[in-house]
């Protein structure tokens, strides 16, 4: 897997997706609003409906929680 980045904002869904990024063994970076980014910055980057948390996967976002979820499913690594 290609190093994920996961946008943060400390919440619930926020440790799941971590610890699903943790399970799979792979290589990830992890940035958190107020330390690493604005809430402006935020919204610029993925728009104004976005949810927390945010994943990309190599230079592909790919989504929250759920979308990350689907991700993996359709590539056999959950």
């Amino acid at each position: 897997m290609k190093t994920a980045v996961l946008y943060t904002n400390g919440g619930l869904e926020s440790d799941r997706t971590r610890q699903l990024l943790k399970s799979l063994g792979g290589e990830y970076l992890e940035y958190t609003l107020g330390t690493d980014f604005t809430e402006r910055q935020f919204r610029a980057e993925f728009g104004e409906d976005a949810e927390y948390p945010q994943v990309s996967i190599g230079y592909q976002h790919i989504g929250g929680l759920k979308d990350t979820l689907h991700y993996f499913k359709e590539r056999g690594l959950i």
